[in-house]
């Protein structure tokens, strides 16, 4: 479009010199030359109308004076082409009246479009420059077009090019003085200077007033070349750098003081000829102190102006230090999210409406840094934090706490937004993911809190890791609201852990031993220790409930130390005092994490040797899922089985690798889970797990043990499948080590069958 203007300007020149002689002929050519430039004014300021919609009123009002130009034109144009005696540079009615309209429409545009002026001071300092520079200009169209300085116009030509000065005038003050301008100064400054150099060249002398030259053309042309490229060039620059932002405020403007001296320029030229010395003697003296006044004004403001861009510079350098060290201070230096700090003070700000927040944390993300090392687990978190990003709306803060643990804060929303919102998170995390080749899939517990009056930051935040921990507890991969009924049950289960935490050394906790008897014959040939915990304010609390307290919290490995103890010196103590015992097995429950444990092999050791007895006495109880594709463990129980101890499969037929185990742990015997058991004389498929066990621990050549026999019926059907062993409250319920000692009397005066 800049090209295409440029070319018929160029075009234009070009006719005005080959026809220079002919003006009837250059006064047709710059008529038909103008309409194009006014349809690019009304084209370029309806596309800023909607590249710009915060201007949509100014550039409405600029595209409608480039429509109304275009019209009057277009009928000035044809009018000179056929009516060639009345060609003239001054428009006819017709386009004096479309060019009144248009000029009124720019001047309402200057008016109405947004200043950005805020304080009173603002606005009192800009409509007292604004105001100078009006009079100035209403000084200049009185002298020339109503006092008839300019004799040789005609009166109405001369007020309209007074009027046009005033407007340049106008539209001149608003780009220099208002802080947030429609245009780039760039772009409206070619706009600015139209009107005044079609002012300037109504008074110029010779050739101007005759219009008898090729060049008088070129200069009447030139005024709507640049109110033309002005949007074109708008345009380029918001396309490519983005809307004008706020311009920054001078100290001071040279307008004010260009206008005072256009003021008295044109004060002398007005002047009368006749008038006296001592009149011009006062005039030249106020002048002339006016502009030593002047001057020495802009001196010391040049001097303010160097101190204050020093100042600036030194101000604009500690902010930047100080942003940057906000923002590093506040981000997560991986994902570049918002860290804990952050989070926490936004949280503050928007506890004065009702937020929600999401506590979010990955399921299982240990296993990708065990097995693909910690450079995939940090991409893995920053694929997790763009997901996270793209799940939440604009104005809702996304942060990492630490680790793998994020958390979204919803400023609202309420509680039905925010579990839309985590149910977007979870089908997200879900999406497969390609990680240094491989395709996995993420899973994680979100808890939600939606705040509540009086509710602290704190709270919240426990609020919902309390609901997320509930989340995992109920199966991982989930979204739990909190509740206060969650939340006195957390608080509970809280109080409970720190009371474990003192419960060894003050000698609380107890061993039951529950008989484990030969099917065969029902003789005892072993016992389980199960630990009961005797609190001093709670009475006895069963191990469903104290245990897995135990191993989220890692006391587990000092209370199984205890019970190991504890269960071997009691072994040791009835092998000494009763015959019957020498053949006793006592097993000892164990939990993962003790297999995991460091030295815990050698723990165990000890507890034999302190105790006296020997390792084929002790048989060592896990689970399934405790050893379930851990080395570490498999490696635990390869030791223990060095040492002579036997290892017993807790619960088995539970889990979901059972046949799997059997090649990889080294155990001697399997114990049937008390769920297959209950149900085995009424229904069919717990007997036919059973009977697989059994023959599996046949094949194997393991011991087998069945849990949970209550009946005779039950005893029967176990035996009739092949266990060697029975465990159960038909043949007697967890006892104190006291009454397993007199049982044991009583088989030492029992002959062996």
């Amino acid at each position: 479009m800049l090209l295409a203007l440029f070319a018929v300007t160029l075009l234009s020149f070009v006719l005005f010199g080959v026809f220079e002689g002919d003006r009837v002929r250059q006064i047709q050519v710059l008529w038909a030359v103008q309409v194009p430039m006014d349809l690019a004014l009304a084209y370029g300021a309806w596309r800023l109308r909607l590249l710009a919609p915060q201007y949509r009123r100014f550039w409405s009002a600029i595209a409608f004076a480039g429509c109304s130009f275009s019209v009057g034109d277009s009928f000035q144009t044809l009018n000179v082409l056929f009516d060639p005696g009345g060609a003239s540079t001054d428009g006819g009615t017709v386009q004096s009246a479309f060019f009144i309209v248009g000029m009124f429409s720019n001047v309402l545009a200057c008016l109405l479009f947004p200043q950005g002026l805020k304080t009173g001071r603002e606005k009192l300092v800009f409509w007292l420059d604004a105001t100078t520079v009006l009079v100035a200009g209403g000084v200049t169209a009185w002298c020339f077009a109503v006092n008839g300085a300019v004799e040789q116009q005609d009166r109405v030509t001369a007020t309209i090019t007074a009027a046009l000065v005033v407007v340049g005038a106008f539209s001149a003050t608003k780009v220099a003085l208002v802080p947030r301008p429609p245009m780039a100064r760039f772009a409206a400054w070619p706009m600015v200077a139209a009107p005044v150099v079609q002012g300037i060249a109504a008074f110029l002398p010779g050739p101007f007033q005759l219009q008898n030259h090729y060049y008088v053309f070129m200069v009447l042309l030139l005024p709507s070349l640049l109110i033309a490229v002005g949007p074109r060039i708008q345009e380029t620059l918001a396309r490519t750098e983005g809307p004008a932002g706020t311009a920054r405020r001078r100290p001071y403007s040279l307008l004010p003081y260009g206008m005072i001296g256009l003021t008295f320029v044109v004060f002398l030229l007005v002047l009368p000829e006749h008038t006296s010395a001592r009149l011009w003697g006062a005039t030249l003296g106020a002048v002339v102190i006016t502009g030593l006044v002047c001057g020495r004004q802009l001196i010391a403001f040049q001097d303010n102006v160097m101190l204050v861009r020093r100042l600036d510079v030194a101000v604009d350098r500690l902010t930047d230090q100080e942003t940057m060290l906000r923002e590093q201070a506040s981000t997560d230096g991986l994902t570049g999210l918002a860290n804990r700090s952050r989070f926490t003070e936004e949280l503050g700000f928007a506890l004065i409406g009702s937020p929600a927040v999401l506590l979010i944390d990955l399921d299982d993300f240990k296993s990708v840094n065990d097995t693909m090392g910690h450079a995939a687990g940090d991409a893995l978190l920053v694929e997790v934090s763009e997901r996270l990003r793209a799940a939440v709306r604009d104005h809702d803060l996304v942060a990492r706490l630490g680790g793998d643990e994020f958390t979204v804060l919803l400023p609202n929303g309420g509680a039905a937004g925010a579990e839309r919102i985590a149910a977007d998170i979870l089908r997200r995390l879900g999406e497969p993911m390609t990680l240094e080749g491989r395709i996995i899939a993420t899973r994680a517990s979100v808890g939600v809190a939606c705040a509540r009056p009086g509710d602290e930051s704190s709270t919240l935040i426990s609020h919902a890791d309390i609901a997320m921990y509930e989340a995992k507890r109920r199966g991982k991969n989930t979204c739990v609201h909190y509740s206060d009924e969650m939340g006195a049950r957390i608080a509970d289960e809280a109080e409970l852990v720190r009371e474990l935490g003192t419960a060894v050394d003050a000698d609380e906790f107890m061993l039951l031993y529950q008989p484990i008897v030969r099917l065969d014959d029902l003789r005892m040939t072993g016992v389980e220790a199960l630990i009961r915990w005797n609190h001093p304010t709670r009475g006895l609390v069963s191990p469903d409930d104290f245990i897995p307290l135990a191993e989220r919290s890692g006391h587990i490995v000092s209370i199984g130390a205890w019970a190991l103890r504890e269960a071997t010196r009691q072994a040791a103590c009835w092998r000494a005092e009763y015959p019957a015992a020498d053949h006793l097995t006592v097993n000892v429950n164990v939990a993962g994490r003790q297999l995991r444990t460091s030295g815990f092999v050698d723990e165990v050791a000890a507890a034999l040797s302190d105790a006296g007895l020997p390792a084929s006495n002790l048989s060592i109880e896990v689970t399934e899922t405790a050893v379930l594709d851990d080395e570490e463990s498999a490696e635990a129980m390869l030791r223990l089985r060095g040492l002579g101890i036997r290892l017993a499969l807790d619960d088995f037929g539970t889990a979901a690798s059972s046949l799997g185990l059997l090649l990889t742990v080294p155990v001697t015997t399997l114990k049937l889970d008390r769920s297959f058991v209950e149900s085995i004389t009424t229904a069919g498929r717990p007997r036919a797990v059973a009977t697989a066990v059994s023959q599996m621990a046949t094949a194997l050549e393991f011991s087998s043990v069945a849990e949970g026999i209550e009946t005779d019926e039950q005893r029967e059907m176990i035996h009739s499948l092949g266990y060697q062993y029975g465990q159960g409250y038909l043949f007697g319920r967890p006892l104190p080590a006291g009454e397993v000692g007199d049982r044991l009397a009583a088989m030492s005066h029992t002959p062996v069958a």
